[in-house]
């Protein structure tokens, strides 16, 4: 009674000035927004990572910000959520950046592009280095404001029906690659297919397609591709450490309060560590099934690699030339980048690479 009755006369100055009403001065207004993936169900992994950020949210606000996700198809394409961002359909998104390519190259930085950064390195970009502030300012004419949203790290080369002995196999090769990558793999001859994960297994064994990539083996052993494909490629050169997004729309964002914004941002980080601790958890048990499933680990041909990082740096000097949006981005990530190779080739490098020798 003493309390209510302190409250009732001090009035809200007086309340804060206390320090007693937490309970009063941060009830918040109920939210439900929809989230739209570019990703099925069955991959608990990098789908998933929408749900661990939207579970995140309603435990941070006490159940009264409510965030539905759904998989792609249900409420848009894969390929549409961008559309569904930026034209309101949707408040908010999970995807890959890469995917949208088609609107404009700069899209790809902030996932993975061919050569670039490890999962480590991109995160340090985004976080310590330039790379959120410039992408933010990109996403701003999409009327999108981006989180971190996961990382794979680095994924497997793919699946292919046929053996890769040099760079002439490519030729012709059907591929199913992701986004911006395909640009490199038509330099290379090849004919890249931009198929949504939950589609890549029929075209694989209709032969629709003569190869695929997806992650790497956690996933790719549920969706079954080891099936019609035996032979299983190493390293997937076009994404040393794919960077999810969570898109959210301009004016839903700028309509939380400063708490809802902070709880966003907090939840979205969660997710992040969250999908990278998984797929570097689960991957090691997922290879050794497949390698027992009799599946053929490969290495990409030198001539293939070689051919490739050519191709790749021609591509980028030739998007600078013609594309000011890229080239003020992708001036600053290639420098972080440098960077980061170079520290890293004394540190992680080294280490590594005896410690995957040593017989432990």
């Amino acid at each position: 009674m003493e309390r209510r009755s302190f409250i009732r006369s001090a009035g809200l100055a007086g309340v804060l000035a206390s320090g007693i009403a937490p309970a009063v001065v941060h009830a918040q207004t109920t939210l439900r927004w929809r989230l739209a993936s570019s990703f099925p169900k069955t991959l608990d992994t990098i789908y998933g990572g929408a749900e661990v950020f939207a579970q995140k949210v309603s435990e941070m606000t006490g159940g009264k910000f409510q965030i539905t996700v759904h998989a792609a198809g249900e409420l848009m394409p894969a390929f549409g959520v961008v559309d569904g961002v930026q034209n309101a359909t949707v408040e908010i998104a999970h995807t890959a950046p890469y995917y949208f390519f088609g609107k404009d190259d700069t899209f790809a930085i902030g996932g993975a592009i061919p050569f670039g950064m490890n999962s480590r390195q991109m995160t340090a970009w985004m976080h310590e280095g330039n790379g959120m502030k410039l992408m933010r300012e990109f996403y701003a004419n999409y009327n999108i404001i981006n989180f971190s949203g996961g990382n794979t790290g680095a994924q497997m080369g793919g699946w292919f029906r046929k053996e890769i002995k040099s760079l002439a196999d490519m030729k012709g090769l059907k591929f199913r690659i992701g986004g911006f990558a395909g640009k490199v793999i038509e330099r290379l001859g090849g004919v890249p297919q931009n198929i949504p994960g939950g589609e890549i297994y029929q075209a694989l064994e209709k032969g629709t397609i003569d190869a695929a990539e997806w992650i790497g083996p956690y996933d790719d052993l549920k969706l079954g591709f080891h099936k019609v494909a035996p032979y299983y490629y190493y390293p997937g050169w076009w994404e040393g450490g794919l960077e999810l997004a969570f898109y959210i729309n301009t004016k839903a964002y700028e309509s939380l309060n400063a708490e809802y914004k902070a709880i966003v941002e907090a939840a979205a980080s969660h997710a992040h560590l969250d999908m990278q601790a998984k797929y570097d958890g689960r991957n090691p048990e997922a290879l050794k099934q497949l390698v027992a499933q009799k599946v053929k680990l490969m290495p990409f041909p030198k001539d293939t690699m070689d051919a490739a990082f050519k191709e790749t740096m021609a591509l980028y000097s030739e998007l600078s030339a013609k594309n000011p949006a890229w080239k003020k981005i992708y001036s600053d990530y290639a420098a972080f980048r440098r960077d980061q190779n170079l520290w890293f080739r004394f540190t992680e490098a080294q280490f590594d690479r005896y410690m995957q020798s040593a017989r432990l």
